[in-house]
């Protein structure tokens, strides 16, 4: 009894005793686990022998003029007068018309033929009238002789003489109508009548717009064609409220095409609207110094305007690193140790930044050369960490 009772003691201390070791080694692996959880860091340092293989010099801030340069967008714009919507004064039918958006013009060139009875009956009109004013001022040069010699009354004078005047007007408003649909009222004979008449660019240009087709009827509300005159494009540019104050007539002004971005056109502001809009924003029109056949109205481009200089603390472009779209630079803040800083930057001119929140670099050491290696190196000890 004794032997069994000692052996049952023994069993339970065993077994304690593994229970102890079981959690005593749980808290360990626990405890390892929670060690090996580190956070992010933004020292990066540097040994001797890692310092042989990189060249990192240093700088503080500098003071630099830079141009603020103003990034806008808009499109381009023709002025109202170079921009012709061809309609026809007494409508009609379409018969001939070669037209299509694109194609080249000259002023006076044939553009369309239409036809209408009407163009007859003014015709016919005008002509009838023409011969009712020749008439009457026969009738009152004959009257007039008559009253010389006494053989008349003046009354029968001042009536023929009023007829005649009646059909002058009329003949001269018809005559007027014709020029409106192109017809010369001073050629026109009882034997060049016609049902049909020509329509005519008024400027030299393109075709922006066609509205009609063969056999169409019009109104004289209508428009057939729409053409631009391109001599007087212009680039029409969206400008927030705010920036209206850093912009004057005369300003030069690059733009270019997000398609071909590397192509520049120069130009400068000739007026600034001083009207805003609902949404804040002014428009701004520059003038192309020369006009290229590529830009044509409603083409959308980008443009930047530099405005007044200014002088401003800088450092090198090469100071400034990006990454997960934020800008930093590295500060010394010790023996071969760097912090990476997150900064503001500004515009950027002959090889310096300007930047915003300088206050927090004020008297700092700051590389110069070599941060994106010093970038590398921080973010491969993080990996592997």
């Amino acid at each position: 009894m004794l032997y069994k009772t000692i052996r049952r003691i023994s069993i339970v201390l065993v077994g304690f005793s593994l229970s102890t070791m079981f959690i005593q080694c749980k808290d360990k692996e626990t405890t390892t686990e929670e060690i090996t959880v580190q956070e992010e860091t933004d020292l990066v340092q540097l040994t001797d022998a890692q310092l042989k293989h990189v060249e990192i010099e240093t700088t503080k801030f500098q003071e630099h003029i830079i141009a603020s340069v103003l990034k806008l967008n808009g499109k381009i714009d023709v002025p109202p007068q170079n921009l012709i919507s061809v309609t026809n004064p007494l409508g009609g039918y379409i018969k001939q018309t070669k037209l299509m958006p694109g194609m080249h013009i000259k002023k006076g060139e044939q553009i369309a033929i239409m036809e209408d009875p009407r163009y007859i009956d003014l015709q016919q009109n005008y002509l009838i009238a023409k011969d009712k004013y020749e008439f009457a001022q026969l009738d009152y040069q004959r009257q007039k002789e008559l009253n010389a010699s006494q053989a008349s009354s003046d009354k029968v004078m001042q009536q023929a003489q009023a007829e005649m005047n009646v059909q002058r007007i009329a003949m001269n408003a018809l005559g007027q109508q014709l020029s409106l649909i192109n017809i010369n009222p001073s050629t026109l004979t009882h034997n060049s009548i016609s049902r049909s008449i020509a329509i005519y660019s008024p400027i030299n240009g393109f075709v922006s717009n066609t509205y009609v087709n063969i056999g169409k009827y019009v109104t004289p509300s209508d428009v057939m064609f729409e053409l631009i005159d391109p001599s007087d494009i212009h680039l029409t540019l969206n400008v927030y409220e705010k920036d209206l104050d850093k912009l004057e007539v005369g300003q030069r002004v690059v733009s270019y095409t997000n398609n071909n971005p590397s192509k520049k056109y120069e130009g400068e502001i000739v007026l600034i609207s001083m009207d805003v809009n609902t949404e804040g924003t002014s428009e701004v029109h520059c003038h192309f110094e020369n006009v290229e056949k590529n830009l044509l109205p409603g083409m959308y481009m980008n443009a930047e305007i530099d405005t007044h200089a200014t002088l401003t603390q800088a450092l090198p472009e090469e100071s400034i690193v990006y990454f997960e779209k934020k800008h930093f630079v590295f500060i010394e803040v010790g023996k071969q140790t760097f912090q990476l800083t997150p900064v503001e930057v500004g515009e950027t001119e002959n090889g310096f930044t300007a930047i915003r929140n300088a206050t927090i670099l004020a008297n700092k050491t700051i590389v110069s050369k070599g941060a994106y290696t010093l970038l590398m190196k921080l973010k491969n000890t993080e990996e592997e960490e």
